[in-house]
């Protein structure tokens, strides 16, 4: 497969027409047409169900459209990366992760960096731990942050100086509300909304000392904006870390913490042997002495 042709089929894919496709690509329909049956006939696969008036994909279509993407993304921005000037640090730097307070310390790693690098830009990519570790073990990003219990043999990392703390969000005129902290029978009789990943990793049957299959969870979510607002809109509760959703003033939510705590470490990991472009070599280098200096 060439690097061209697939940039062919991802336009298709995404214009779902051959002569949108072809007009955005600046080339003939006929063309167009021929290249995607080559693949189609290279690959043994059907890519497309062709419509009067619309392209679609087929199950192998979109599979090859996943892959095909990461392809591009990855071979656009190894091209970038030679691009930048031997005595020029600057390029593009990837990181993925959760949301957690500990993000602040990338924040304030960048704006150092771009004070003294102006040509680095960097990519933010929110997710749980296992789309950042797919995107890291396919070198689609450069970092990940991992909250909790990740595996982390195959690569990397610098621990970081932040400790969540889990616990309950709730709405203010929750019976639960009243309490300073949650224990583990208090949770028996709520409508729960749970972290994917904190049950992946056990950690909730870690701290309840059994199974969760006792617990009411209704739901799952793997970022908790949008659960915040089904707690919101009162079809539950969620467990969730500290400092990620705003309970002060007049905010309709609150958030009380687990008894005993359920705490969580922080990382940031990078693939082993990984070869690093200027900027995140750069961008490593500034976030040792960030939290170096925050040790202090």
């Amino acid at each position: 497969m060439e690097l061209r042709v697939l940039r062919y089929f991802l336009a298709v894919a995404r214009e779902g027409k051959i002569t949108a496709a072809a007009e955005k690509l600046n080339i003939t329909q006929p063309t167009l047409s021929k290249q995607l049956m080559e693949l189609e006939d290279e690959l043994g696969k059907k890519l497309f169900d062709r419509g009067k008036r619309k392209i679609t994909l087929t199950e192998e279509g979109l599979f090859l459209q996943k892959r095909a993407q990461e392809i591009v993304e990855l071979a656009d921005k190894t091209e970038r990366d030679f691009h930048m000037q031997d005595d020029m640090v600057g390029g593009d730097i990837l990181i993925g992760g959760g949301e957690t307070d500990a993000t602040r310390h990338i924040a304030r790693t960048l704006e150092r960096l771009r004070k003294q690098y102006p040509n680095i830009h960097f990519h933010l990519y929110s997710g749980n731990g296992e789309d950042s570790a797919e995107k890291l073990d396919k070198g689609l990003i450069d970092f990940a942050l991992f909250v909790g219990r990740a595996d982390l043999k195959k690569y990397d990392y610098l621990l970081l100086p932040n400790v969540v703390h889990w616990g309950l969000l709730m709405r203010k005129d929750h019976p639960l509300a009243s309490c300073s902290s949650i224990s583990p029978k208090e949770l028996e009789n709520v409508l729960l909304l749970c972290s994917r990943q904190a049950l992946i990793q056990n950690e909730l049957a870690g701290w309840l000392g059994h199974s969760t299959e006792n617990l009411h969870i209704i739901g799952t979510y793997n970022l908790i904006y949008n659960a915040a607002l089904l707690v919101e809109e009162g079809l539950g509760c969620a467990l969730a870390i500290d400092g990620l959703v705003n309970t002060s003033g007049n905010s309709p939510l609150c958030f009380r913490p687990l008894e005993p705590q359920m705490t969580a470490g922080i990382v940031i990991a990078w693939k082993k042997h990984r070869a690093f472009s200027k900027a995140a070599e750069k961008f490593l280098e500034v976030l040792h002495q960030e939290i170096a200096g925050n040790s202090l």
